[in-house]
């Protein structure tokens, strides 16, 4: 395996990755030179000079994983990586404190007037009087985003005996209720009750602006407000004028809607206080984002999951242990109708069943089915990264559904496959090992796995010895055998699995024997 270091990292994550891989390190490579031996590596560490674009992600035929040393992938086309079937990960733990901490000490220095009272001393000044505070003790600090550094906020401010009520939509209430905090339900209530407001939500098109003229009309007069989340949520006009009519008592920003804030009207004032985005810029924080991304690398390389992987659905680790068992059962399913059916899949309708059910969000599941699809047919790499996309763009139609009533197995998955020609509908479950245990209307105990072969037949006396016999003349051995039927003389299916792949010749000769409908080889 073959690393690149594109972008300067800590020591320690760089003598992680040289234990398991050849390490390149180039920290002046040019784009150029990147779209020209982006294609010999499986992995790539980048922080925020290297820009990794569609272009250059294009060319990375065998790239596994690109790690970003930091939090943001704004330097990352994720959609691209995600259609190749590349992981993207970051090192979002890595500056949890940090930001939490610099966090704090921009609510300090506002609410005492540190910064403006130390250029004052250092301009041979004595103006006491001028540098009247507040104190954090009994004020409210309102949180827009309780997430992990939000959260690490809230443990701070309640050392200063300072309450917190939240904004977050997605927090539930007896999660806030534990943490000792008050949920809101709107922005706008959090902003007429927080004496300081600090955020810490990501920017998209929801929270863009976030923050502008009416949420400051909204505010207390004497309230402070801190950024160090992602510049753009606070519109910088709107806060330039709150500023400076003394709509609020303060502002801190790390984090400005062009970096570096080139002759900012911010520059002026004397109530905000401006850091050049610095917030993760701890020799704690850089060494653990180098070490998280040499670890997630190492995962992927020893053929397992990263936990920080941005381009696929988050899964909580109570959810990850009830579906881990499925994983497999689900490619192997979506393998073994690839393979079974006839015609171009059109439509995939999805049933989980039993403790499956239960769970919140299937779609590690969903994906592992299309991936079992889709892989035998491409020539391509496909994952549980880049399955949907491909699926959609090749006009397969997904629905999922969930179904309680199962008792003989703790889960079941069902999935009928339909094409303009063919329909198949199979069901599989984990019983210590996966297993098919439904095809069609038959139920059938198979182990998918290794070389298998299919024959669909009208059940006659001497159909089953005559499939075997033609087997048995091209010297293909027989590893076990189910059939299922509807009913005696109707129709039957047999399901085997064979010590060597059947060559097309055999699989085309059983097909013209006498009561044979269908036969087919697979490979799972």
């Amino acid at each position: 395996m073959k690393v690149l270091i594109a972008d300067s990292i800590d020591e320690k994550g760089v003598e992680n990755l040289k234990e398991v891989a050849d390490v390149i390190v180039d920290t002046k490579i040019t784009p150029e030179e990147l779209i020209k031996t982006i294609d010999q590596y499986d992995a790539i560490v980048v922080r925020s000079r290297t820009k990794l674009t569609k272009e250059i992600i294009e060319k990375a035929d065998n790239l596994k994983i690109i790690a970003r040393a930091g939090v943001g992938v704004d330097n990352v086309d994720v959609d691209a990586a995600t259609k190749k079937g590349i992981m993207v990960v970051n090192t979002a733990e890595s500056t949890t404190v940090t930001v939490a901490e610099h966090t704090m000490g921009l609510i300090l220095t506002s609410a005492r007037k540190i910064a403006i009272a130390d250029k004052s001393v250092k301009s041979n000044k004595w103006e006491k009087a001028k540098f009247m505070g507040t104190e954090l003790k009994n004020k409210t600090l309102g949180v827009l985003g309780m997430g992990r550094i939000g959260s690490q906020v809230v443990s701070r401010c309640k050392a200063f005996e300072m309450d917190a009520i939240v904004y977050d939509p997605y927090l539930p209430p007896e999660v806030a209720k534990n943490m000792g905090v008050e949920l809101v339900n709107e922005v706008h209530d959090l902003l007429k009750e927080a004496d300081f407001i600090t955020i810490h939500v990501p920017l998209t098109p929801e929270t863009k602006d976030l923050i502008d003229e009416e949420e400051f009309e909204i505010m207390k007069d004497n309230a402070f407000i801190v950024n160090c989340a992602r510049g753009g949520i606070i519109n910088e006009d709107a806060l330039y004028n709150a500023l400076k009519e003394n709509k609020i008592g303060g502002a801190a920003l790390d984090v400005y809607e062009n970096e570096p804030p080139k002759d900012s009207k911010l520059f002026e004032l004397d109530n905000i206080v401006l850091t050049p985005h610095i917030a993760a810029s701890t020799n704690e924080a850089q060494r653990d984002a180098a070490i998280i991304a040499a670890d997630e690398i190492v995962e992927v390389f020893k053929g397992k999951t990263p936990k920080n992987v941005l381009n696929l659905p988050a899964v909580d680790a109570a959810t990850f242990q009830i579906v881990k068992p499925y994983l497999n059962i689900c490619e192997k399913v979506g393998k073994f109708i690839s393979q079974s059916i006839t015609g171009k899949i059109k439509e995939l309708e999805i049933i989980y069943c039993g403790e499956l059910a239960e769970i919140d969000n299937q779609e590690i599941l969903t994906r592992s089915i299309l991936q079992g699809i889709l892989a035998p047919v491409l020539n391509r790499a496909v994952n549980t990264i880049n399955a949907p996309t491909i699926a959609k763009s090749r006009g397969i139609a997904v629905i999922e559904g969930k179904q309680c009533d199962v008792t003989t197995y703790d889960s079941v998955i069902k999935v009928k496959a339909t094409t303009d020609e063919d329909s198949l509908y199979v069901e599989g479950t984990e019983i210590l090992e996966p297993k098919i245990i439904k095809i069609n209307d038959y139920n059938v105990d198979v182990k998918p796995d290794g070389n298998m072969f299919i024959a669909k037949y009208r059940d006659i006396p001497g159909t089953i010895g005559a499939i075997g016999t033609q087997l048995g003349k091209y010297e293909i051995n027989i590893g076990t055998m189910q059939v299922g039927r509807d009913k005696i003389g109707g129709e039957a299916i047999m399901v085997l699995t064979i010590d060597h792949e059947i060559p097309e010749k055999i699989t085309e000769a059983i097909k013209t024997l006498d009561n044979v409908h269908e036969a087919f080889a697979l490979k799972l």
